[in-house]
């Protein structure tokens, strides 16, 4: 008999017709989707609308501040410590998968079959990553395409939440007890064992942030083109607990882990004042640049990703929210409550010293962030789910309905990409070139 149908099986839960949890209101076509838009017609309820209008609205924040960061650094990444516009986009992300993902796996038939289902997921997500972001494409002033397998960058947008999302379906396929939840109280004994684990992953990224000894290290400085040259730079650290962009743990762990031939060669700590006489902005080296100024350094590497895991558990606590109270007031105290407080404690963590850093993923930069998100998601809710007010934001709930395919086409540069690639008679007479983007 079929594993996933077997009675048998105790990793294979058959659910009557008339279970329920505390169900959520349907608002729409009776079929939930998962974080990429598939459809999930297993599951025979909607999730609410303002998840689909804060995907979007993530989504078309993202192509804002890609497009715009440029030329307004004020809104592009923070070079290092501190947060703008530009920050937000990332935990917004995480979070909004992790408030879907408490949808997509509140009823299961076969907890075997529906991790294959997320490793399948989370695996597609990366190798689409990998292929957007390694540098297979090389922007839009360049017709060629390609990459040398030896400079391919790994990790990326894509892949990070491919691992945030993999890691929290786990669990909450696996690490939540069977029960009706009627209190708070219930509810936190419920999912004790993930609250757990995201206790386990803040005090790893912790201790080893702050534990490690980071030695001194040596890179190749970059040429013109994206291969390197024959200049060995050397970066003096022997240091403990730095978090400074040369000598800290994040960065030590992704030379170690990948190679820092395979990691983002574009790092936003170069347009810090020591690194650009523009700054915030791009510039030229000011003559007495430190040694690491244009070493590489991944913002979405391993250690940091261990705190986007984070971020996007307490995304799935949002979701259970939604699956375990009915009432709107008690949904909207449940969230603003836990979401006000995480802001302030990551405000106090930075006066404390642990400074918001996005590129290090900081706990204090978790907390900020991801309460930010909390807040929006809950105004959002009160606007689209509780007085129906969908016609302003129709827009941003079709963005989140095909949050994939924007983010590929727009924020990856795909389609100016594309454009670029029909010309008349010289690739300079392009579509891009007539109005005005592209080489000058």
């Amino acid at each position: 008999m079929n594993s996933s149908t077997d009675p048998n099986d105790h990793h294979c839960i058959q659910i009557s017709n008339n279970a329920t949890i505390n169900n959520i209101n349907s608002t729409s076509n009776g079929k939930t989707e998962d974080v990429t838009g598939e459809i999930d017609v297993s599951l025979k309820q909607s999730r609410l609308v303002s998840v689909d209008v804060f995907r979007g609205l993530s989504v078309a924040l993202m192509v804002f501040v890609d497009h715009v960061g440029g030329i307004q650094p004020a809104i592009n990444h923070s070079p290092w410590n501190g947060v703008t516009l530009a920050d937000f986009v990332m935990p917004f992300f995480l979070f909004i998968v992790g408030v879907a993902l408490s949808f997509a796996y509140k009823r299961l038939k076969c907890r075997v079959d529906a991790t294959k289902k997320a490793v399948l997921q989370a695996l597609k997500l990366f190798i689409f990553g990998i292929v957007l972001q390694g540098g297979y494409f090389h922007g839009i002033n360049n017709l060629t395409y390609g990459v040398d397998i030896q400079q391919i960058r790994l990790m990326g947008t894509l892949q990070r939440i491919a691992i945030a999302y993999l890691l929290t379906a786990v669990c909450e396929i696996w690490l939540k007890r069977e029960g009706v939840v009627k209190l708070g109280r219930t509810m936190l004994k419920k999912y004790k064992f993930q609250w757990i684990f995201v206790l386990v992953l803040i005090v790893t990224y912790t201790s080893l942030l702050y534990g490690l000894r980071v030695a001194n290290w040596k890179y190749q400085m970059p040429s013109e083109s994206s291969s390197f040259s024959s200049n060995i730079t050397s970066v003096n650290c022997g240091v403990r607990g730095d978090t400074g962009p040369a000598c800290n743990a994040v960065g030590m762990i992704d030379r170690k882990f990948f190679g820092i031939q395979h990691l983002y060669k574009r790092p936003t700590y170069a347009r810090a004042k020591e690194c650009s006489i523009n700054s915030p902005g791009n510039g030229p080296l000011p003559s007495n640049a430190p040694s690491w100024c244009q070493a590489p350094f991944d913002p979405e590497g391993v250690l940091s990703s261990v705190m986007a895991v984070v971020t996007c558990m307490i995304g799935l606590h949002f979701g259970h929210i939604v699956l375990h109270f009915k009432d709107h007031k008690d949904r909207i105290i449940s969230w603003t409550t836990p979401a006000a407080g995480l802001v302030v404690m990551g405000f106090v963590l930075d006066f404390c010293g642990m400074h918001i850093n996005k590129s290090l993923y900081s706990l204090s930069y978790t907390c900020v962030t991801v309460g930010a998100a909390g807040i929006l998601f809950v105004g959002i809710y009160v606007m689209v789910d509780v007085f129906g007010f969908r016609k302003p934001t129709w827009i941003f709930e079709w963005m989140g309905k095909h949050a994939l395919v924007i983010y590929i086409l727009a924020a990856c540069n795909v389609l100016p990409i594309l454009l670029q690639g029909f010309y008349w008679k010289e690739p300079e007479n392009n579509f891009l070139r007539l109005i005005g983007i592209g080489q000058s």
